[in-house]
């Protein structure tokens, strides 16, 4: 009875055939499905067409011009500040701003009552120091004859040794004492100079013939050296001649050379352009906010005077010019035509149902640099040039191969059909 239950037990544990069965059918079934859709998504695949269209501009020849941007600032091509060298308080001032000044005008004056003593104090040691030198010449001469005297006693024997000895030493104090007499008179003299100068110093005066631009200096003011800011008169030469200080970006001062010709504005003339010439471009290097320029020196003419130092420019300088060259647009040298797919897709089933991500996406073309892809009977054709200067939309090209009205492509546009 018991073997009974088993095997009862063992046959309700059994899936039964006919189950089994329709399991193998099921999975057969969906690989036919699949193979099936792969099949037609692959013919769908083939059986379309894609036609490729690209967009061509033409070889041109014409003019093309180089240019440079940089920003800067109007400044006199001399520009002096004046201060006082003496210290002391300021009793007048002559001039104001933008006063036209001529050299050894006087600009301002000290209180000279203090050095007007002192000038006078050194006056008199002058003349002191002179007059003892005068009385050491006397002393000197007098004590040389006594000693030739002497010197004539001796030679006839009626002169004493001892005698002869004082008379001697006589005169050498004599001499010395003209000698320091003479050092005096010299030391009483620079002091004097000195005093004087000091006199002449508490009368400033321009150095140059100009303009006054600022000026910091009022009656009364005490003034010296030794202030925080000595700066009295600021003065520009002739402003009919400027200069423009210009800051050149270091990825464009390879191309900024002396005698380049440039224009440039003001904010305070929008519609009008001003001509420089570049007269200078400095080999140091300035950094700020971590970007590094160079300083280029343009010479402005400004004969009716409106353009004013500091204000603030932009210049466009010109750093190359062609005149009758191929010219072909930049996209043109960036395009290329896209590279042959490669690799293969997945294989089996997958490979049947999904395409293969090269022929998805093929892959994208660099472009050399030292060829274009012309378009000949409707074909890409590589030809190769040589590359000239560019303004940042056109670029001079040369080659054997190309030539003047060559339709060259740009870009590439694909189409299904």
């Amino acid at each position: 009875m018991a073997e009974r239950k088993d095997d009862l037990a063992t046959l309700l544990q059994k899936p039964p055939r006919r189950s089994r069965g329709w399991l193998w059918s099921g999975a057969v079934a969906l690989v036919a499905a699949l193979a099936f859709a792969g099949y037609w998504l692959a013919q769908a695949g083939t059986s379309g067409t894609e036609e490729a269209t690209y967009a061509t501009a033409p070889v041109a020849r014409g003019d093309l011009t180089v240019t440079v941007t940089a920003t800067g600032t109007l400044q006199p091509t001399t520009r002096v500040d004046v201060s006082s060298e003496l210290a002391g308080t300021l009793a007048a001032v002559e001039v104001d701003y933008n006063d036209s000044i001529a050299v050894g005008q006087v600009l301002a004056r000290l209180d000279v009552s203090k050095i007007a003593a002192q000038v006078a104090n050194a006056e008199a040691q002058e003349a002191s120091a002179r007059a003892r030198l005068v009385q050491a010449e006397a002393t000197a001469r007098e004590v040389a004859a006594t000693l030739a005297t002497q010197q004539e006693l001796a030679d006839k024997g009626l002169a004493s040794r001892s005698n002869m000895v004082t008379v001697e030493a006589n005169d050498a104090r004599a001499r010395a004492a003209v000698d320091m007499a003479r050092a005096d008179l010299t030391l009483a003299e620079a002091n004097l100079a000195l005093a004087r100068a000091d006199l002449d110093k508490a009368v400033i005066r321009s150095p140059i013939d100009g303009v006054v631009l600022n000026r910091k200096a009022e009656g009364g003011q005490i003034v010296g050296p030794g202030l925080n800011d000595p700066v009295l008169f600021v003065l520009a030469e002739n402003l009919t001649r400027m200069e423009l200080l210009a800051n050149v970006d270091e990825a464009d001062i390879g191309q900024v050379a002396v005698g380049q010709s440039a224009v440039f504005t003001v904010d305070a003339f929008d519609n009008r352009e001003f001509v420089a010439t570049i007269t200078q471009v400095r080999y140091a290097s300035e950094v700020t906010d971590d970007v590094v320029t160079y300083k280029a020196v343009l010479a402005v003419d400004n004969p009716d005077l409106r353009l004013r130092p500091g204000m603030t420019a932009t210049a466009t300088i010109t750093v190359a010019e062609e005149t009758g060259a191929l010219l072909v647009p930049n996209a043109a040298l960036r395009w290329a035509p896209p590279r042959s797919a490669s690799g293969q897709g997945a294989a089996g089933l997958a490979g049947l149902i999904l395409p293969s991500p090269a022929s998805r996406n093929p892959p994208q073309a660099v472009a050399s640099g030292r060829s274009l892809w012309v378009l000949r009977g409707g074909v890409p054709v590589e030809v190769a040039v040589a590359i000239g200067a560019t303004d940042g939309r056109n670029t001079i090209v040369s080659g054997a191969e190309l030539a003047e009205g060559d339709a060259v492509i740009t870009d590439q546009v694909t189409q299904a059909n």
